[in-house]
């Protein structure tokens, strides 16, 4: 039996969830962005130009849903700087929490730092302060930028999953996928999400079409890591025989892995569900851990 079934919870609210979940959904976007801003045709910039927004308003959401959930939302500035020696930087290398604090915040400002770029570009910034901002972030210094930032973006997707592993929870810290599958699916709803909002920013159908493919190869994808994550957790899967491996199967697996696949020519109503999915496995996987504790009290441990 795993050492896992004696540890403590973790004291997180609600907040940590959608923090979890728009965390990596902003990751996977600007990831994406990042990609055709590199690699892609000028016809791609109006989906690059989506993701560099949903990566901005995702990075400054999500982390505002960590500030909260500490707790003591003022004592937040503490986990990057030295209260005592401030200025100092605060950085424990070793230390996931310390090292993850840092990368969002990287990652929102590179994002933003895109999207006032980007919007520079349309003509669509007001404000003369943000307005010269944007402007300089251009040619080659965006593409640096969104470079950047694209492998913080990939970082913060996965970050999450590793975090949960070095909890010493059930399941969380049971398996060696939970990063890789976090991962996959911050990338799928990054896809999905662009895929909803890039046609109403002009989006060309080829860069459409090719959202569309990758976010079925991210699916599928995912659907493999899933597996390979279940099967790593051997004897500890007893916890889904719960709501919450109905929310997994159901949810997860059915409607939001293997329904999207089958909606392929309806790339709307696939990246819809693939949003639900992607909230789900998040919630399911967080939650069935909780289920341990009333295992043990049901075998008298």
């Amino acid at each position: 039996m795993s050492d896992t079934f004696f540890s403590g919870a973790p004291h997180w609210t609600w907040f940590i969830i959608p923090y979890f979940y728009v965390g990596g959904l902003a990751g996977g976007a600007y990831f994406l962005a990042a990609i055709l801003a590199w690699f892609g045709k000028p016809e791609d910039r109006p989906v690059v130009r989506a993701g560099y927004d949903v990566a901005a308003v995702g990075a400054i959401f999500s982390g505002l849903l960590l500030t909260v959930d500490l707790g003591q939302p003022l004592r937040f500035w503490h986990m990057l700087f030295q209260s005592e020696n401030f200025p100092a930087v605060m950085f424990k290398a070793w230390s996931p929490i310390s090292f993850g604090a840092w990368a969002i915040l990287l990652f929102g400002l590179f994002s933003v730092l895109s999207a006032l770029g980007a919007r520079a570009e349309e003509g669509r910034l007001q404000n003369a302060a943000l307005r010269a901002v944007g402007g300089v972030v251009r040619g080659g210094l965006a593409k640096l930028v969104s470079g950047v930032g694209g492998i913080l973006g990939f970082f913060v997707a996965g970050y999450t999953g590793v975090l949960l592993s070095v909890t010493n929870r059930p399941i969380w810290a049971d398996s060696p996928w939970l990063g890789a599958l976090f991962l996959v699916s911050g990338a799928s709803t990054g896809a999905a999400m662009l895929i909803l909002l890039a046609p109403g920013r002009g989006a060309a159908q080829r860069s459409l079409e090719w959202l569309s493919s990758f976010d079925t190869r991210a699916l599928v994808l995912e659907l493999l890591v899933l597996a390979l994550f279940l099967i790593s957790l051997g004897s500890i899967n007893r916890v889904w025989l719960s709501f919450w491996g109905l929310v997994l199967l159901v949810g997860v697996v059915g409607a939001g892995i293997l329904a999207p696949l089958r909606l392929h020519a309806k790339p709307a109503q696939a990246a819809r569900l693939v949003l639900l999915g992607g909230f789900l496995l998040r919630l399911a996987t967080m939650l069935a851990s909780e289920g341990i504790d009333r295992y043990r009290v049901a075998a008298g441990m």
